[in-house]
């Protein structure tokens, strides 16, 4: 009979210790990158109110944090903001061991009278349109600038609008997540904000029969003239137009969005990253899009922020006037 020797209190510990280390690890993983710091910073901000006002942060209490959201409501904050930085204490405080009901009455009742008083209409920026983007790509075939830099912008903008990609996930495209096929091109998109798991999905950007305005064309071209076959597919320019191995920030693309409006002589003061985003679901909604092929693009899981792109789409085009003869 195999005897099995009992381990030794010292191997316990060890074990332990290892065990108290991965699941550590496993903690940190459990939230992607960006996220992690969205908490932290919307923590630091109630920190500091709480040091102004001579509270303790953490452990805090659901009428301290009452009164946090009541100073946000305010100020122009708007209320899915005031929502994230409620969330993102009680993350922190679950993260260090303590615990904090985000749900007490004093908090949710207090949610629910800034609403009524406030309102909750959301305002975001404005999409990008065809008739504008069209406007943009004009703006920049026109410039006298370095075709590289004209091919690299011109491919951002298009590939972000065609794909209905985040900022964030446009500069993290690398070279090898492309496919180029008969029919156009399939994206590989490694890992979004949707998909913190990393599973992935494939976007596919038919060729346009207009190829001024086709991302695939645009796309071909920028890495024939820009050399790349491996890493990072848009990068930053050093010492005029020479090529670095640097990839571009998210924010980078949305400075570019309002750099070629302005030149275009359009108001830029309302756009964002975003509104390549938007702008693809409002556009495919107002060409007669369905719903679900639509999210299929986006990546979108719940159907709420597309139908109010359908709804905004169809504002318009649905509307009852329309059948009034004055």
């Amino acid at each position: 009979m195999i005897q099995i020797k009992p381990k030794t209190k010292s191997e316990l510990s060890i074990n332990l210790k290892e065990l108290q280390e991965e699941t550590l690890i496993n903690l940190k993983h459990s939230k992607a990158n960006n996220t992690i710091r969205a908490y932290k910073s919307d923590f630091n901000d109630f920190s500091l109110f709480c040091k102004l006002n001579g509270f303790n942060p953490l452990p805090t209490n659901p009428k301290i944090v009452s009164l946090y959201l009541t100073n946000l409501s305010k100020k122009d904050i708007k209320m899915s903001t005031l929502k994230r930085r409620l969330v993102s204490i009680g993350v922190i405080h679950k993260l260090k061991g303590h615990y904090l009901d985000t749900k007490h009455p004093s908090i949710i009742e207090n949610i629910m009278g800034i609403k009524r008083r406030k309102g909750s209409i959301q305002k975001g920026k404005k999409p990008l349109l065809i008739n504008n983007l069209k406007k943009l790509i004009n703006v920049i075939d026109e410039l006298k600038i370095e075709e590289i830099k004209k091919f690299r912008d011109r491919s951002i903008i298009l590939i972000g609008f065609s794909g209905g990609f985040r900022r964030n996930e446009i500069v993290s495209l690398d070279y090898e997540d492309l496919d180029f096929v008969e029919e156009g091109l399939k994206i590989n998109l490694r890992r979004s904000k949707t998909d913190q798991f990393g599973e992935g999905s494939v976007k596919g950007l038919p060729y346009f029969e207009n190829s001024k305005y086709c991302p695939v064309v645009s796309i071909i071209e920028w890495i024939k003239i820009s050399k790349i076959n491996s890493g990072a597919l848009f990068r930053r320019f050093i010492k005029g137009s020479k090529l670095s191995d640097n990839r571009l920030t998210d924010q980078t693309v949305a400075l570019l969005i309002k750099e070629y409006l302005k030149l275009a002589g359009i108001e830029n003061s309302n756009y964002s990253g975003h509104s390549l985003r938007s702008g693809f679901a409002t556009s495919a909604a107002e060409a007669g899009a369905e719903e679900r092929t639509i999210m299929a693009m986006t990546g979108h899981k719940s159907t709420e922020m597309v139908r109010r792109y359908i709804k905004e789409a169809n504002l318009f085009k649905n509307n009852a006037l329309n059948k009034i003869n004055f």
